[in-house]
């Protein structure tokens, strides 16, 4: 691979769009160019407390992140290095014990509600995206992917967004929008700021 590659920053909040925007990104520039690193990867593990214990915790705050681990992966990919991902069931509540190895490559995606939280992690990326979508749609694509994909019940889903993603959203997640270079407002659907982004990244990806 020849030069440094590109790292772009999707956040926005919990069902804004962020996978959608993704991957036109990927289907843009090619799934043999990009890598795609989720922040929700790295939750911390706490195997000393019980399933019921671990779903109480709060994992909308930053500090339920090993946001440091994510920082020298980024930029060991920048260096041309190889990384091991962290894998992470989200029935459980627990890490996985297996990794992913991942290559470095032309174009690093960095995707999650809390990544520009973090100046560490802010520093190393050539584009900030932030999705914007409205509270009321992003609560019902949470909902519906995590009862589907994830394993989780209807109410504990719902006391979950009452109880802290909603309220995390509005501390930490809706101030970093101020770090965004581009908005994408109504998520992942608007076409015309989406092939805004995707010309920047693509004269980023040919420097």
């Amino acid at each position: 691979m020849n030069g440094v590659p590109v790292v772009i920053g999707v956040a926005g909040g919990s069902g804004s769009g962020k996978t959608t925007v993704v991957s036109r990104i990927v289907e843009s520039m090619g799934n043999d160019h990009v890598i795609v690193l989720e922040h929700d990867r790295y939750y911390y593990d706490h195997p000393e407390l019980r399933l019921e214990e671990r779903a109480a915790l709060n994992y909308d705050h930053p500090a339920s992140l090993e946001t440091d681990l994510l920082v020298r992966h980024v930029a060991e990919l920048r260096a041309g290095r190889a990384v091991e991902l962290p894998t992470y069931d989200f029935a459980r509540h627990a890490r996985r014990q297996t990794t992913d190895t991942v290559q470095p490559r032309r174009i690093i995606i960095v995707e999650g509600i809390l990544i520009f939280a973090d100046a560490a992690l802010r520093d190393l990326m050539d584009v900030k995206v932030f999705v914007d979508t409205d509270d009321d749609t992003r609560f019902i694509r949470r909902l519906q992917r995590d009862v589907a994909e994830r394993g989780r019940t209807m109410d504990s889903v719902i006391d979950q967004y009452l109880n802290t993603v909603k309220p995390m959203h509005l501390e930490f997640v809706e101030p970093t929008k101020r770090y965004a270079d581009i908005i994408i407002p109504r998520g992942g659907h608007n076409t015309v700021a989406i092939d805004m982004m995707l010309t920047l990244i693509r004269s980023l990806g040919t420097r």
